[in-house]
């Protein structure tokens, strides 16, 4: 069971969990007990945020309430650390309490395939799936676009926010929406799918010994469609999966390392694949802390050079079934942005804020430092930088042990059969998810919003969101129309003025149209002023310059307080540095007064938080 936002069931377990906790709610004995129903939980969530695993936990109390019987304890795993390092130490002792509880004994059904591939001689090409995402997609018939079918969006501008020759990336991407059907609100957030590098689709073509037929039409089929689905749709070809259906660019997982080992090409490669399956410390080591994707992995044991181009002659070929690659690699997956613009003033348009993820991997005797990069936000960059006909960037890096430039990867952004390019113009395939991260209706309602980073992005949407109900008004009423309005401030935190203030030209305007009600303050931590004691000077400690203000917006105007960014250690300080303020201004502490405060705020959806880790 998972638990996402504000301690949330996923969309598909929300009726499962109304239903387990409203008493009034019969089941086929015609009552609310389930006497003998015997389960097993395990949960899926993060310790960064503050209802951790509280899905599982509801679940797990709700049926022990109705009679359930659990078999073994409940797990937890944390996705912050490593999930499915909670999951192996959890399993065996379920495993055991299980074969005990239902009388059991384990069979050897884990080594019997999940699907059959077989390779199709003969089929209809423009029926082959190249990697579209949908049967409408293949047709290109018209049809609804959500996530099941993600519309190409046209992008018609695209450019870089950083200082140009900063150390980092961060795009700004506007795609175009109109005559697709798309709508969104501001604070929603669009679902960009991408592709993996062709680095490592080449890599681990070559791993599979799967280069030379890469192209090959194949067909998979569910060995038991109760238990495992094709997670992708076929007919198609070898290249396709690696390079649009599964994550081959996510660490390799300890557990499919064992399965593995049994194909190695030689007893050595064998032996270290077996060592990484069972040394948990080897394994954090050299594949977690070195960020190794399953093909590295492969390269890594039969002795290859992973830093090399991958190819045929330097990689050398495993035979691992391809069945065993479809059931163990995860689908890749849509990464989410929030929207940074307001339909109000741009109807056809969604606009994207990305900081590209680009950091170094750990070091380790087996693996040299090197640069990792993220999935969807590279994409985004070679879109970047194809929309708008520049030259790859190069990163340069002075230390000794890395190359001096690096290319950044390149990624197959023409899209299956070149549906993501017409002329000049590049698309990318989108779905837009809603959210409850809205303004109050109300423009008199004061408006709190705290987003150092590219959390700033979708209070781009909510400022201009706010313009142009300013417009209307001022159209209607002139000026003295925005007179009762409620403030809006807005935090911001970056490391310079110079080099990362995110949309720095457009706030003074958006002032402007907001005749005084808008104010923004920012917090840059690299340069001065900084706290007597010399510290770094960041949004919380702006919130608790302006307590007074903020105070009197939150319990006297009755306002509404937004963060977004990171929720590892800025959400935190901020809602602490609330708690402070809020208790103070109450009389009290902020342990006792300023937390029920801040639980009251968030009770009554005052306080909305759309943070990641």
């Amino acid at each position: 069971m998972a638990t996402y936002g504000e301690g949330e069931p996923t969309d598909n377990a929300v009726e499962l969990c109304q239903k387990l906790s409203d008493e009034s709610c019969e089941f086929s004995n015609g009552e609310h007990k389930l006497p003998g129903l015997k389960y097993v939980v395990f949960g899926l969530g993060n310790k960064t945020y503050e209802h951790y695993n509280l899905i599982s936990r509801n679940v797990d109390r709700d049926l022990q309430k109705m009679g359930a019987i659990r078999i073994g304890e409940r797990g937890e795993g944390d996705d912050d650390k490593s999930m499915e390092e909670d999951y192996l130490e959890w399993k065996d002792g379920m495993w055991e309490a299980f074969a005990k509880t239902m009388n059991v004994e384990e069979g050897q059904g884990g080594d019997s395939p999940d699907f059959a591939v077989t390779e199709v001689d003969e089929h209809p090409p423009e029926k082959v799936y190249l990697g579209e995402l949908s049967a409408r997609a293949l047709t290109r018939s018209r049809g609804i676009h959500d996530a099941k079918n993600p519309y190409a969006a046209p992008i018609v501008a695209a450019r870089e926010l950083f200082e140009l020759g900063a150390e980092r990336n961060c795009v700004h991407v506007e795609l175009n929406i109109e005559g697709s059907g798309i709508t969104y609100q501001h604070g929603d957030h669009v679902g960009v799918w991408p592709s993996n590098a062709e680095v490592e689709v080449d890599r681990l073509l070559c791993a599979l010994g799967l280069y030379d037929k890469k192209d090959t039409v194949i067909n998979i089929e569910s060995l038991d469609p109760a238990l495992a689905k094709v997670p992708f749709p076929v007919p198609t070809t070898y290249i396709t999966v690696l390079r649009h259906y599964i994550d081959i660019s996510a660490v390799a997982g300890r557990q499919i390392l064992g399965v593995l080992s049994k194909f190695a090409p030689n007893p050595e490669a064998e032996t270290i694949l077996k060592t990484l399956n069972t040394n948990k410390e080897e394994y954090s080591t050299v594949v977690h802390n070195g960020c190794l994707k399953l093909g590295e992995v492969l390269q890594l044991a039969a002795g290859n050079d992973i830093h090399a181009r991958p190819t045929t002659e330097n990689t050398t070929a495993w035979s691992i079934p391809f069945d065993i690659i479809v059931s163990s690699t995860p689908r890749l997956q849509p990464r989410y942005y929030s929207i940074s613009s307001s339909p109000k003033l741009y109807p056809n348009a969604i606009h994207v804020t990305a900081v590209v993820l680009k950091y170094e991997s750990i070091p380790s005797d087996k693996i040299k430092t090197r640069w990792i990069y993220g999935v969807g936000s590279n994409m985004l960059l070679n879109l970047k930088v194809a929309a708008s006909g520049e030259n790859a960037p190069l990163i340069s890096n002075e230390a000794e042990d890395l190359p001096a430039k690096v290319s950044a990867p390149q990624y197959s952004i023409e899209g299956p059969r070149g549906a993501y390019k017409q002329d000049t113009i590049y698309k990318v395939p989108i779905h837009v998810r809603r959210s409850t991260f809205r303004l109050p209706t109300n423009p008199k309602s004061p408006v709190i919003m705290i987003g150092p980073g590219t959390g700033v992005a979708p209070f781009r949407g909510f400022v201009q969101e706010r313009v142009a109900m300013a417009r209307r008004t001022i159209e209607k009423n002139g000026p003295e129309g925005l007179a009762d309005w409620g403030s809006i401030r807005l935090y911001f935190g970056s490391r310079t003025s110079s080099t990362d203030f995110l949309y720095k030209d457009e706030w003074s305007d958006y002032a402007k149209e907001l005749h005084g009600k808008f104010t923004m303050r920012c917090a840059f931590s690299r340069e001065p002023p900084y706290k007597p004691d010399g510290g770094k000077i960041y949004v919380q400690d702006l919130i608790w310059e302006d307590q007074e203000q903020i105070a009197d917006a939150i319990l006297n105007g009755k306002g509404y307080v937004y963060v977004c960014g990171d929720a590892k250690s800025m959400s935190k300080a901020v809602e602490e540095a609330l708690c402070k303020i809020l208790g103070e201004a109450k009389g009290g502490s902020a342990e006792v007064e300023g937390a029920a405060e801040l639980k009251l705020l968030k009770e009554r959806s005052r306080l909305l938080l759309d943070v990641w880790s």
